[in-house]
């Protein structure tokens, strides 16, 4: 349903999207996992035609984004990270201009509008205005609007930021009906509990590049069931040597990020070892002021791939 090959996105010397490919199937959700500022949002504006590609090929449904720009925008539906509304026309307005923007008339329309409302959650706020609304139904009619045509490859930009929990997990559930209903959903996000519940497959993303993509399960795959530890103190050149001599007993020990001030560590059975590595940490004139253990998972992934946390 999507093909997206060798995609390149720059605006001048900057390169916001670096050579990206991946695809994405009907009736599964595939991920954009990144910190903002990584391109999932430039590459979503391409994908939409929103954007024209400095290079590379985007297909929806069998037709050109660039070619074939209105047989592929037909079958699309986009959630975009700012609220698309009409803050003064009431919620029902709302969907009935998006509905009818993508072709909908009479009944057709009055009853694909009033099913939206019954699944989003707004059936009884259907005359009230979205400048009344919270930031949750906001968010929920913003998706009713890019769902009521039925478009079968949605894309959803961050659908989820700055809202409350309870929001949130509406949210999850539309998009999951969604999928269930046999749409192609594209799905960016900066949030790792998101992805591992929403996404079928997903494409880790960082200064415009994919980094590692496949499964949650795949991708947790390459982690092995190591930790990660991350030490938070005063490091000084010695500790690497220090660190690397627990590697004989210490077998799958890996160093993948070390400055003045930060200490980052992947191993197995990390809270057994950690004797050990304080020891070999105080012995070379380091000292360690805080200690944070993670468990396998893909922000464990994304600190082994970068060396970093993953950004706001």
């Amino acid at each position: 349903m999507l093909e997206v090959t060798k995609l390149v996105k720059q605006y001048g010397e900057l390169t916001a999207v670096d050579t990206i490919s991946f695809s994405a199937r009907e009736g599964s959700v595939f991920g954009l996992l990144g910190p903002n500022g990584a391109g999932k949002s430039t590459a979503i504006n391409c994908i939409s035609g929103l954007l024209p590609p400095t290079s590379g090929r985007i297909t929806v449904s069998g037709y050109d984004i660039e070619s074939d720009g209105k047989a592929a925008r037909s079958s699309l539906g986009v959630v975009p990270q700012e609220l698309a509304l009409y803050e003064d026309l009431p919620a029902i307005e709302n969907l009935k201009y998006w509905g009818m923007a993508y072709g909908l008339r009479g009944q057709a329309l009055t009853d694909r509008v009033r099913d939206v409302l019954h699944h989003i959650g707004l059936a009884d706020r259907a005359k009230d205005l979205p400048k009344e609304f919270s930031g949750g139904m906001k968010r929920r009619l913003n998706f009713g609007c890019g769902v009521v045509h039925k478009p079968k490859v949605l894309l959803l930009d961050e659908p989820t930021v700055g809202v409350d929990p309870q929001s949130r997990a509406r949210l999850f559930d539309l998009v999951e009906a969604e999928r269930d209903a046999g749409a192609c959903v594209l799905y960016t996000t900066h949030y790792m509990e998101e992805a591992e519940r929403l996404c079928d497959s997903l494409a880790i993303i960082d200064h415009g590049k994919i980094i590692a993509q496949g499964t949650v399960a795949e991708l947790k795959s390459q982690l092995g069931a190591r930790d990660a530890l991350q030490l938070s103190g005063t490091f000084p050149a010695a500790t690497k040597d220090a660190i690397q001599s627990l590697v004989a007993s210490i077998s799958d020990l890996e160093i993948i990020g070390q400055d003045d001030a930060t200490l980052t560590l992947t191993l197995s059975r990390a809270s057994h070892h950690l004797p050990n590595i304080f020891q070999a940490i105080s012995g070379a004139g380091g000292s360690i002021s805080e200690t944070s253990l993670r468990s396998p998972n893909l922000e464990t992934l994304f600190l082994l791939l970068t060396g970093t946390e993953l950004r706001e």
